[in-house]
């Protein structure tokens, strides 16, 4: 019974036995419940496609989706100084940063690059609200300003991508000092005649909506992401008054005239690509690439013939 009960029994559980499913293959949207599959999710762009609901996406798959190819190349970006103030809460600041950086496997809360979009070249900045709530601190400042800088010198426009829940504490007035630094980085676009096209996502608040964020030439926003620079519930507590529905939504920004355009994010590369070539001066994007004609010995022959003739007519 010992060998029946200790090997044989045991091998014939583990061959049909149910094999357990990995928990990330499925995702459940938070606005309608619905389970979507996660390659059926990255293809929509964590868009669900049962609601329309936008989710969270990290810079660099919106990069993916966003470059020709996406193929696209890092903008250098200086670290600031780390700790300034020497700052503890529950944890110390250093330890919170590894455990943001860590989790996303990024340096920071915002992403530089260039590279291309229907054959335009554009410099592009995305903020990851997975890092620290996005906050805006003095690398996310460092970062503006290096976009806009590549920018100026590559005489390229600017597409930001903003999503933070305002100010990083931890860095105090130094993180406030930078609405000023980007708002002058902001300026050195304009005085270079270059697009700034902001993309607003959920959420922007704060700081960030009370500087780089609300000054581009073309405001645009992802359907529903709240934008606003203190939060509906604080407004409540503070007027002890029942705010209108949706109220500082992207549609209801819209509608009062904060925005220029509500765009879904599967459309937005196109939209982008429109806008930016339109403020250029460029013609329409080219939608797809015919192959060049196979020349036959037919065709060769007969051109030789054309141009012969065209010569002798000339003599």
């Amino acid at each position: 019974m010992n060998w029946i009960t200790n090997y044989v029994r045991p091998r014939i559980n583990s061959i049909f036995s149910r094999r357990e499913v990995p928990e990330n293959l499925w995702t459940k949207c938070g606005e309608c419940g619905t389970m979507l599959f996660h390659r059926e999710l990255a293809d929509n762009l964590n868009v669900c496609t049962n609601c329309d609901h936008h989710m969270a996406i990290t810079p660099r798959d919106r990069f993916n989706n966003l470059f020709d190819g996406g193929a696209f190349a890092e903008v250098d970006v200086p670290a600031p100084t780390t700790d300034p103030l020497q700052f503890r809460d529950q944890k110390k600041y250093p330890e919170r940063m590894k455990a943001a950086q860590k989790k996303t496997g990024e340096k920071e809360a915002m992403l530089v690059a260039t590279g291309e979009i229907g054959r335009t070249p554009i410099v592009a900045a995305c903020q990851d609200f997975s890092f620290m709530g996005g906050s805006m601190g003095m690398y996310v400042g460092n970062a503006i300003i290096a976009a806009a800088e590549k920018a100026v010198e590559l005489k390229r426009p600017l597409i930001l991508f903003s999503a933070a829940g305002g100010a990083r504490m931890q860095e105090g007035i130094l993180s406030l000092m930078q609405m000023p630094r980007t708002t002058v980085a902001v300026q050195m676009l304009k005085e270079a005649n270059l697009p700034y096209i902001v993309v607003l996502t959920h959420p922007t608040t704060g700081g960030v909506t009370a500087s780089y964020a609300m000054l581009g030439d073309v405001q645009i926003s992802e359907p529903n992401a709240l934008i606003c620079f203190a939060g509906p519930r604080v407004i409540e507590q503070t007027i002890r008054e029942k705010l209108p529905e949706g109220f500082q939504r992207a549609e209801y920004l819209l509608d009062h005239g904060m925005l220029d355009r509500v765009t879904k994010r599967t459309e937005m590369r196109e939209e982008l690509i429109t806008i930016t070539r339109m403020l250029l001066g460029l013609p329409p994007a080219i939608k797809g690439d015919l192959p060049a004609p196979e020349a036959s010995d037919n065709a060769e022959e007969s051109l030789s013939e054309a141009l012969t003739s065209e010569v002798s007519d000339a003599k």
